[in-house]
């Protein structure tokens, strides 16, 4: 007899619906992802919907990846939240895969798109209340020492009443965890657009890592606009680590000041200058009165530096974009 998780598994083939997993009868096909599908599913002991997430056949042998997939189900069983997808059944099972559970309701991301597409904005309201139950979900996980690292609105589910859950912990961490290296090395590092600057440098990230994502989606929520753009995930990733976000109040006048200081603090460069739990954004949030605003506008860094100052302008940026480049560098190597 073996544990679910005790050994990879080869040669397995590929699910299809109707097919049967163990006592789960495989439903549809719901997304495909670089290291596993997730199917809808039904528990025919329970008669429970349920999602299972299985990892490709080729990546099963990867010791690395198998290691990362116990823990994202390791960390799974230890949450316990409304806010936080439930992963169920320590059993014994035939292959590697993990069970989840099920979620009504719609992906952050297409939220916004329809919001967007209706009435071009998302009502302020409803992006405040959405926030505060992210932060919510966010300070129980820290405080049980896991940080997610890959917050971005493609994990994160809003059903009709705006309950959301945290979704897709495949590169979650527990802050006491060692190290792993990836072979596939952008799989470790996050998404270009949601990444926090110490993220781009190499770093592991914490729960402030979390804080900046979250800061992002905000922000995104309320303007329409990520704060950084360009033409390929190096300019957007150089940007955060040279630049100050434009003023969400100038892309939407309806933001008031204090929601303005909230993404100011949520988007420092410094993770010493950000809010140092998710808690205290949503205090914030919740109480705009109470929010000391600052007189002074921010301005980019770049600016600071004047003409006969030049050269030291090229220097610093040489060096911010080292990292860059070697994360560039590992996108290409993971491609090959």
């Amino acid at each position: 007899m073996t544990s679910p998780m005790t050994a990879p598994m080869t040669g397995t083939v590929e699910l299809e619906p109707g097919d049967m997993l163990d006592h789960y009868r495989i439903d549809r096909i719901v997304a495909h992802s670089g290291m596993a599908v997730l199917f809808k599913a039904t528990d025919i002991n329970s008669g429970r919907t349920v999602a299972i997430k299985v990892p490709h056949a080729d990546l099963e042998a990867d010791p690395v990846l198998f290691e990362r997939f116990k823990r994202e189900q390791e960390i799974g069983y230890e949450l316990d939240h409304p806010g936080v997808v439930k992963t169920f059944d320590r059993e014994e099972r035939s292959r590697v895969y993990m069970v989840l559970e099920w979620v009504e309701g719609r992906l952050l991301r297409k939220l916004m798109d329809e919001e967007y597409k209706r009435s071009g904005k998302f009502p302020i309201a409803r992006a405040v209340r959405i926030t505060q139950g992210i932060c919510d979900a966010l300070d129980y996980m820290h405080k049980h020492g896991v940080v997610h690292r890959d917050l971005k609105p493609e994990n994160i589910m809003v059903d009709d009443q705006d309950n959301i859950k945290l979704i897709d912990f495949g590169i979650a961490m527990k802050e006491d965890a060692r190290r792993l290296t990836f072979v596939n090395m952008s799989a470790a590092m996050g998404t270009p657009d949601y990444i926090s600057p110490e993220q781009v440098k190499g770093q592991r990230g914490d729960q402030r890592s979390d804080i900046y994502a979250m800061g992002i989606m905000f922000y995104e929520m309320l303007t329409g606009e990520v704060p950084f753009t360009g033409s390929n995930p190096l300019i957007v990733m150089n940007d955060r680590l040279q630049k100050d976000p434009k003023p969400a109040r100038k892309l939407n006048p309806l933001i008031s000041p204090a929601l303005q200081e909230v993404l100011d603090r949520a988007l420092e460069r410094d993770p010493r200058k950000r809010y140092s739990t998710a808690a205290d954004m949503a205090w914030d949030i919740d109480h705009p009165e109470q929010v000391e605003v600052s007189d002074l506008p921010r301005k980019p860094k770049l600016q600071a530096f004047r003409l006969p100052e030049a050269r030291k302008l090229i220097i610093y940026a040489a060096l911010g974009l080292v990292p860059v480049l070697l994360f560039g560098l590992m996108l290409l190597l993971a491609k090959r």
